[in-house]
Order: C-alpha cells, then structure tokens, then sequence
C-alpha cells in the first residue's frame, strides 16, 4: 500500500489517496479533489509507480465531499474503472438532479433556522456551485455496510461509519500483519471532522458520529489513515480524544446559552468560533446546530422561534463541571 499526498488549498489541506497494487489489480482509495493541478500530481504520482489513470481497475470512495471523489469522473473517464461509494452517498456523486435538489432545499431551510445572513449564504452558495459534481458524473456501484471486496490477496470490508457525511465509509484492510482502517473523514489527525454542515441530510449527525467514534475505539485498530495529513499510530486513543472533545464544546454550548440568555445558531456559533470565512461559515453553525439540537433531545436546551435557551435546572449544574456527559 502506497500513500499519495496530495496539496490541497480547498479545505483541510494534504489529501490523500491511497494505491493497492500488490497485485494484478489496481485499485485507488479516495481520489482527491477536483482542481487540474491535483489531477496532475496524482497522475505524476502514479507515474512513479509505472502507471497512469488508464491502468486503476477499481477506485473505493470513502464519502461524497469533493475533495475525496474529485478526480473519480476523469480517471474513470479514461479507464472505466468501477467506483464504489455507500449507497447515501451514490446519488449525489452520479450528478442525480433531485438528489441535488434536495440537498439545496435542505441547506436554505436551515441556514434561515439558523439564523445565517443573507451574506453567509451567498458565499455558500459561490463555494457549492463551484464544485462540478454534476458536470463531472461518476458511474457508480452503491455498497452497503459489511460488504466484503477481495483486492489482490486481501480482503477490504465496508464499515458505515455516518456523522461528517450520511454514506461515509471507512475500509478495514490487513496490510502486512496489521489491522488498519482507511478512515478517509471519520477520525483525522489533527482536526476534528465537522458534524452538522459538513452534510446537512444526516439526521441526529452528533449521535450518529459518537456512534461511529465509540465503534472506531471498540474496534482497536493498529492505524488508521485518515482522508487528510498523517497516519493515525493509536486509533482508539484519536477516537476516545475526540468523544472528550465533544464533551467539551456541549458544556461551551451550554455556557454560551447561559451568559447570552436564548440566542439563534448563528450567535451560538459567533460565541464558540467568532468570524468565520469561506466553506466555515457552514462548519462553524452547523457545529452549533448538530450540538443544540442533541442537548434539546436530552432535556437540557429549549427551542422557541429558533432560539434556544437553557432548560430549568442547568445553569447550576453547568457551574461544577468543566465537560458535558455525552455517552
């Protein structure tokens, strides 16, 4: 197994693709983004290893954000390599209009929820056209959880691991004696990978990604390499950090109700991020969001003409704590 690194100015910065060709197959994990100077560096990339866009076989998404499928159109373009991707995740990537359409209605209906100014929401929408999922369609195969594939001599199974994206998949491979994962956005090295924006579809998207860091620690993997930066030495101890760090925001959430009295996503946001700019300006309230509304479902945040305010009795809990109880 090869990692490629590739410059990424878009968003998190270092994406990776990850080459198996230990065998009489050729097969990509993730793509990168969408930009011709990263189909550039990958194709130079493969040619250090004898190969090209022509010779990748099979290419394993691990969710749908543009800077994961970005080059999956091109290579298979040249190839006809088959592209997997969970089946939440397929529609988008195979341009479907309705799909897309969804996505949109979704995206207005909670930035106006959120409070979002009208100026948010037109970098937003500059950002999202920008990005030529439907000009660049991938023929896709939908997967499901537990789907195993034989690549060359190993076998590489499908885990759903939701929260940062709906269909988000990380792939469990033994590589030479070492049981790893490649956890593309699920678990990253140095950031905490966004719920609540980053895929507005995912229902209960904090929920669902304590879901999928509890069975990341309870799986104990040797590494895991992530979509972005380097590989991740002690998996479990990444995950377990992370829960804590949730941890932490909720009781910031809570502090922020309590100082600014009942207050809009946006300003919950404004008080946990400050200024935000770029693709942020969805991260930084849909954080909020996914936060609120799991502390509303627990009793502990009231919404009210999209504002949320504190639920009697935990201001003065709030005070002897210096984390939240999430699990």
């Amino acid at each position: 197994m090869d990692q490629i690194r590739l410059s990424n100015a878009s968003f998190e910065g270092d994406n990776n693709v990850y080459l198996l060709d230990d065998g009489p197959e050729t097969v990509l994990i993730d793509s990168g983004d969408w930009m011709a100077e990263t189909r550039e560096q990958l194709a130079d990339s493969l040619g250090e290893h004898d190969l090209s866009f022509g010779d990748i076989d099979r290419i394993f998404l691990t969710h749908w954000h543009g800077d994961h499928v970005g080059q999956a159109h091109h290579i298979q373009e040249v190839s006809g390599a088959e592209v997997y991707i969970h089946e939440a995740d397929a529609s988008l990537i195979a341009g479907d209009e309705q799909a897309w359409e969804e996505m949109g209605e979704r995206q207005r209906a909670l930035f106006d929820h959120w409070g979002m100014p009208e100026d948010g929401q037109q970098v937003l929408e500059g950002i999202f056209h920008s990005v030529p999922y439907q000009d660049n369609p991938v023929d896709v195969t939908p997967i499901q959880d537990g789907e195993t594939f034989t690549v060359n001599d190993h076998t590489l199974r499908a885990v759903h691991a939701p929260g940062h994206a709906a269909g988000l998949c990380l792939y469990e491979l033994t590589i030479d004696g070492h049981d790893d994962a490649f956890t593309g956005d699920a678990l990253l090295p140095q950031y905490t990978p966004n719920v609540g924006g980053a895929d507005v579809r995912v229902e209960r998207p904090l929920e669902r990604y304590l879901e999928t860091l509890q069975q990341i620690a309870a799986a104990d993997y040797d590494r895991a390499w992530p979509g972005h930066r380097d590989v991740i030495t002690e998996p479990s101890a990444r995950a377990e950090y992370i829960m804590h760090h949730h941890e932490e925001r909720a009781w910031r959430v809570l502090d922020a109700l309590s100082r600014l009295g009942p207050s809009t996503t946006w300003e919950v946001s404004a008080e946990l991020f400050g200024t935000l700019e770029s693709i942020h300006i969805l991260h930084g309230p849909g954080e909020s969001y996914a936060h609120l509304t799991h502390l509303e479902r627990d009793g502990l945040v009231v919404c009210e003409n999209d504002k949320y305010r504190l639920a009697a009795g935990v201001e003065a809990e709030l005070a002897q704590r210096e984390y939240w109880p999430l699990r």
